[in-house]
């Protein structure tokens, strides 16, 4: 299957502000990408990507005065499945971990699983060790939370989550990690691009944020806000929690004026000038406008 997916941000800073952006998708994506899958600007001003500890592939620019658009825009063409479910994947004893997991069983800024260690084995020291108890954790997540947007800040520590009882996507993410490191399960966090692929359209797209867990000797995907398989993930940022991979760091004041993502399905048949072509203009058919010059997309969304 291909899936397009990207994003239209546009920001306006008083001065030059140098910003830190996680909005590329990771380094370990398999498929066949068409198109370009990294930042662009307009004004167009240099860009450097490396990549960060956690293999996630990072860019800095300096966003001069003024407004600024950042975007992207790309058709992944990759072997679509829904997420697994293995019901007979073990949970390690702590010793048996391997070095580089061990980083996500310990507490960190959003997840402090220290603080719910006693809450946790109350409520899941009777569950059955490895998948089930990871399950059983996002069943708790899922019914206990209430969705929306209005509940999200950037202070909301997973304790907090779990007395509120309310949050974000990140904060179903957030409380599901502390409460599976808690249990001595290593979890990551995860975020990117789930878009409404096999199921009915759900509204405007938005970047999505899940979890994975160490079971069995591999990660695996779990999502306690949807709390069933979805398909079409597609990973940007991995980290210990949301701390570590911020969609926009900036080291100076600036307005967010503009906030779009979009991850659709390609029509089947389409040959690859046919998707550069579409590429051309927005999802919905548009052309894509750039706010400094007001010229339309052309020819950067060939390469």
């Amino acid at each position: 299957m291909q899936i397009r997916f990207g994003y239209e941000i546009i920001v306006n800073c008083p001065t030059s502000v140098p910003m830190v952006l996680a909005l590329s998708t990771h380094s370990t994506v398999q498929g066949r990408m068409i198109g370009r899958d990294v930042v662009r600007t307009d004004p167009v001003v240099d860009t450097y990507e490396y990549l960060d500890w956690f293999g996630n592939r990072i860019t800095r620019l300096v966003a001069p005065a003024g407004r600024t658009q950042i975007w992207s825009d790309a058709v992944l063409d990759f072997d679509v499945q829904l997420d697994p479910v293995v019901p007979g994947a073990f949970q390690h004893k702590v010793e048996d971990l391997p070095h580089e997991v061990l980083q996500f069983l310990v507490a960190s800024r959003y997840c402090d699983s220290d603080s719910l260690v006693p809450f946790a084995w109350k409520q899941f020291g009777n569950t059955p060790e490895g998948w089930a108890r990871v399950a059983a954790i996002c069943d708790y997540v899922h019914t206990q939370t209430s969705f929306g947007y209005k509940f999200g800040r950037t202070t909301k520590t997973a304790t907090d989550v779990n007395l509120e009882k309310t949050g974000v996507c990140r904060d179903f993410a957030h409380l599901s990690i502390a409460l599976c490191r808690a249990m001595n399960i290593p979890a990551r966090y995860v975020s990117g691009y789930l878009g409404d692929i096999f199921i009915p359209y759900s509204g405007p797209g938005d970047f999505c944020a899940w979890f994975e867990a160490y079971l069995g000797g591999q990660w695996y995907t779990f999502d306690a806000r949807y709390n069933v398989p979805r398909a079409g993930r597609i990973p940007m940022v991995r980290g210990c929690d949301a701390a570590d991979v911020a969609m926009i760091t900036s080291f100076g004041a600036y307005q967010l004026e503009y906030f779009r993502v979009w991850t659709d399905e390609v029509p089947a048949g389409q040959t690859d000038d046919q998707v550069l072509t579409a590429l051309q203009t927005r999802p919905g058919g548009e052309p894509l406008v750039f706010p400094s010059s007001g010229r339309t997309a052309g020819s950067q969304f060939s390469g």
